[in-house]
């Protein structure tokens, strides 16, 4: 039931916040159990990332067509499809008997099913419902991921020693079916005649100067884009598949290596909801050249000073600095381009960025099943963090015309 007085947008940013918080739980549990479905299947941890890497792959690579199908359908029928898909994958993961079994659960059905409830799709429905403060709105609705994560990832580690990481997957695939279908129904709905019209009116003036993908790949600034978001995703999904695992190899107790994973979504959550409202008064670039110079310090620190106090300020300030791009990826994105395409645009600059998650998730359990260390990752992406840095000061943070890109597309002819 609609309350009265309340903007429809306020329903669609709780009901984007909800199913991020069961995602980033469904996400990141993955890093609490990679040891325990090692020991189970009697694999070493490059095998068990190579699960990960393909999940990651699948992921990315259907970003922009979950993206198109966005654009054209809406937000339902994508979400109703993408939550039955999570679900039976977790599901399925769970009763996995051989590693081909859980590549496949896993590694495509799960995978196929976050890229519908994931934070690039969720970004863009909420991009589309705002005009004003669209940085603050759009990370007030990603709160909902960094909550999740801070939340359920210690909640995943205590089912997990209680009932075994399979019946944890269990709980949390009848969990996140019923609640996002639940959603579905009930709010992601079709607004009033009346603010159909407005926004069909302003993509109308709007869309004879917005710009499709394939010119905005003809743009500079595209490419300086996707790279930053390369190195971003490598950087984040080493550390939430690796953090738990290098933790308890300095000894730190398996329960406290899930809790500096919890604290890193906490601090996750203060990173969006300062960059947003920052990106609105200051832009988008500031935010995510500091990001990058912080974990430059970062990933070098961390190979010198291993102790508990260091995987504390390591977990505490790499938190702070992993969601800063996902409110400023479709805002930034809309400015250059425009959002009449914002859809298959935001999943491509995200599919390079989930690639880049999915290559270092899985790199980082070779390198140390290679080296007994996590040393050479760390040296590896601080240099690539420092390149990322560098890359965000060519970007144009305007927008870019049809006209301009014709005319670059000339040049380089």
């Amino acid at each position: 039931m609609r309350l009265k007085g309340v903007p429809y947008t306020y329903y669609v940013v709780f009901a984007c916040f909800l199913i991020l918080f069961f995602n980033s739980g469904a996400r990141y549990a993955f890093g609490v159990i990679l040891k325990p479905i090692g020991s189970d299947f009697g694999l070493g941890r490059g095998s068990v990332s190579s699960v990960f890497l393909v999940n990651m792959i699948v992921f990315a690579l259907s970003l922009p067509f979950t993206g198109k199908l966005y654009d054209r359908l809406g937000a339902r029928p994508i979400i109703i499809s993408a939550t039955i898909l999570l679900a039976l994958g977790l599901f399925l993961t769970a009763k996995a008997t051989s590693y081909l079994a859980l590549f496949f659960s896993y590694g495509v059905i799960a995978a196929l099913g976050i890229s519908g409830t994931s934070i690039p799709l969720i970004s863009a429905i909420v991009s589309k419902w705002v005009s004003k403060s669209e940085g603050m709105i759009v990370s007030l609705s990603l709160s909902g991921h960094s909550l999740g994560h801070f939340f359920l990832v210690p909640l995943i580690g205590i089912l997990t020693e209680r009932y075994g990481w399979r019946g944890a997957y269990t709980i949390f695939a009848a969990i996140i079916l019923f609640v996002n279908l639940s959603l579905s129904l009930l709010v992601f709905k079709k607004p009033k005649e009346e603010r159909l019209k407005r926004v069909k009116e302003a993509q109308i003036l709007s869309s004879n100067n917005d710009i499709d993908l394939a010119f905005a790949l003809k743009t500079p600034s595209m490419w300086f884009f996707a790279f930053m978001m390369f190195v971003c995703g490598g950087g984040d999904y080493f550390v939430v598949t690796h953090l738990v695992a290098m933790a308890t190899d300095f000894g730190i107790s398996q329960i406290e290596a899930t809790n500096m994973l919890g604290l890193y979504g906490f601090m996750s959550l203060l990173g969006i909801l300062v960059a947003g409202p920052f990106a609105d008064r200051y832009g988008c670039k500031i935010p995510i050249l500091f990001t990058f110079l912080l974990r430059v310090l970062l990933f070098y620190g961390i190979s010198i000073f291993k102790s508990t106090f260091s995987f504390y300020v390591f977990s505490l300030i790499f938190g702070l600095t992993h969601l800063v791009t996902a409110p400023l990826t479709p805002y930034l994105a809309g400015k250059m381009y425009g959002k009449s395409h914002l859809g298959s645009i935001v999943g491509f600059i995200n599919t390079v960025h989930f690639l880049g998650g999915g290559l270092f998730g899985y790199l980082g359990g070779s390198l140390f099943d290679m080296t007994s260390s996590y040393d050479v990752s760390f040296y590896i992406l601080g240099s690539l963090s420092l390149l990322a840095s560098l890359s965000t000061l060519p970007i144009k943070e305007k927008r870019h015309s049809l006209q301009e890109v014709s005319a670059s597309s000339k040049d380089l002819a």
